[in-house]
């Protein structure tokens, strides 16, 4: 009984350095976000130093999860359920490694003043933050219907995505001397967007996968 008591105290241990790994993320993105809006340079320049704490968590996530594979010697339900979040953690990084890639791009972003408006980057951002928190969400609290609904998010996400890119090929067709260098930038941060989703839905995958032992792809 006590060595089933450490072990949950353990793997909760564990889950809430996922939650603590995941909400680190998604307020990169947000910030990222904020600093495209504003243009503020700075702080998309900042975002790497935090993405160096991600980096971080991934390390620390991962011995956890080895030492409880190694000392616990887990089986069925828990070894799958360890071995999910170890493969999981490595998509996590990944939502810190977009955010930090769309703050280099607002660090060197070309021009003073946007060619269009942001609302759709801006959207497509905050709907990113809702798919990476209940992406990692659907596997702490066990939850294969928010992983569906998540991954369905994703088409919505494609869908923004198009929208941009249509603008921007739009706007680089009219003038593309005066818009191509901007209008390349700002598609390389939708670009990076759509990747969180795509990143989110993996998550998914893995909590879908931790609660039937089967992997589907989506």
């Amino acid at each position: 009984m006590y060595e089933r008591k450490q072990f949950d105290e353990e793997l909760t241990e564990l889950k809430t350095k996922l939650i603590e790994m995941c909400c680190l993320t998604a307020d990169m993105i947000t910030k990222a976000i904020s600093a495209l809006i504003r243009l503020d340079r700075n702080l998309g320049k900042s975002l790497a130093e935090t993405d160096k704490k991600v980096d971080d968590y991934e390390m620390d996530i991962e011995k956890r999860c080895m030492r409880l594979l190694i000392r616990r010697q887990p089986v069925a339900k828990d070894f799958r359920e360890i071995s999910t979040a170890l493969k999981m953690i490595t998509d996590i990084e990944r939502f810190g490694d977009q955010a930090a890639d769309i703050g280099d791009l607002v660090a060197t972003m070309p021009g003073d003043t946007y060619i269009k408006k942001l609302e759709h980057l801006s959207a497509m951002g905050t709907l990113a933050v809702r798919m990476v928190k209940d992406s990692v969400r659907s596997f702490t609290e066990n939850d294969a219907s928010l992983a569906d609904e998540i991954i369905a998010l994703d088409d919505e996400m494609d869908d923004m995505f198009l929208k941009v890119q249509q603008e921007l090929i739009l706007l680089i067709e009219q003038d593309g001397k005066k818009n191509g260098d901007q209008a390349i930038t700002l598609m390389m941060v939708a670009k990076y967007l759509e990747r969180i989703g795509d990143h989110a839905v993996n998550v998914c995958e893995w909590t879908k996968y931790n609660e039937t032992g089967v992997h589907q792809k989506f």
